[in-house]
């Protein structure tokens, strides 16, 4: 089935869009970011966007995404923010990177839902082990703070050591334990995994255009997701199962998503993709990203 998701996220709001910026709020903080895709002319006045800033990121000439903030006095580098669904409480720790990102992607919390709820399923079929659930490309870790909420055994991926280090901190803020965490390649981890004969009941990939590796290995989405969701397949259990997956590349769209997913897991009992959004005050509909997932 084809939806747009917005999640119901308590703690941010996007309050308008334009002009290639986004103005957003993060608990009590609000944020002036690039955003490739607000293509349109926004709704508030200039002066309105500078007045409510705390936060404004100036990209540098020389990088299409590297910069530097310009704060306002009483603006913290660092803040928490929270998000709550069913019996779930997430505590994430916010901070202004050099790259424009603050540590979350909001629109993700629609996954952390779905990601939830099936991880309870799991958890109450019966069965005498945790659900185990592996998390590719992971970041600051809202979805494998999901997963762990609801009672999963998470692994935990990512190759860059300050982030797993992050999401450690989240988890930790979060009241929670106990996740498994990897600073690796992903496409190598896999591999390695597929070798082993390990599975999983749940598999969350959230695959950047471009990357590295931890030890320098080259990522491009394009050339690298067919094998990735291959290795991907193998891992995980033919029955009682989801995935999750998110794309970011401009260009991609989750029907593309869908057809790379069915081709590499066949067809599943339950599926869902299209765009996650956040819609502004003006009632301006931005894409965030697209999504799939499936359960079987």
């Amino acid at each position: 089935m084809q939806e747009q998701l917005t999640p119901d996220f308590r703690d941010y709001e996007l309050i308008d869009t334009g002009n290639f910026e986004k103005l957003e709020r993060f608990g009590r903080y609000v944020t002036r970011r690039p955003e490739p895709q607000a293509i349109w002319r926004p709704s508030l006045a200039e002066e309105e966007w500078r007045r409510l800033s705390d936060a404004s990121f100036l990209r540098d000439a020389r990088s299409d995404e590297r910069g530097e903030w310009r704060l306002r006095e009483g603006m913290p580098s660092r803040w928490t923010v929270e998000y709550r669904y069913r019996g779930m409480r997430l505590r994430m720790r916010l901070g202004l990177t050099s790259f424009k990102h603050v540590g979350i992607f909001p629109e993700q919390a629609a996954n952390w839902d779905f990601i939830y709820d099936n991880c309870l399923a799991l958890g109450g079929d019966g069965r005498t082990e945790a659900p185990r659930v592996l998390n590719l490309f992971a970041y600051t870790g809202g979805a494998t703070l999901a997963a762990r909420a609801a009672g999963a055994g998470v692994t935990h991926v990512d190759s860059v050591k300050q982030v797993v280090t992050w999401a450690r901190e989240n988890m930790e803020q979060s009241g929670l334990e106990g996740v498994r965490w990897i600073v690796e390649d992903a496409l190598k981890f896999v591999q390695r995994e597929v070798r082993r004969g390990n599975r999983y009941d749940g598999i969350i990939l959230d695959p950047p255009a471009y990357g590295r590796g931890a030890n320098g290995e080259k990522w491009v989405l394009e050339e690298g997701i067919g094998e990735m969701l291959a290795c991907c397949a193998q891992l995980l259990e033919p029955e009682r199962a989801f995935l999750v997956l998110n794309l970011y590349s401009m260009g991609l769209s989750s029907t593309l998503a869908r057809t790379a997913v069915r081709q590499a897991f066949g067809a599943p009992r339950t599926e869902q993709w299209g765009e996650l959004c956040f819609t502004d005050r003006g009632g301006k509909e931005l894409p965030l990203g697209t999504y799939y997932r499936f359960t079987r």
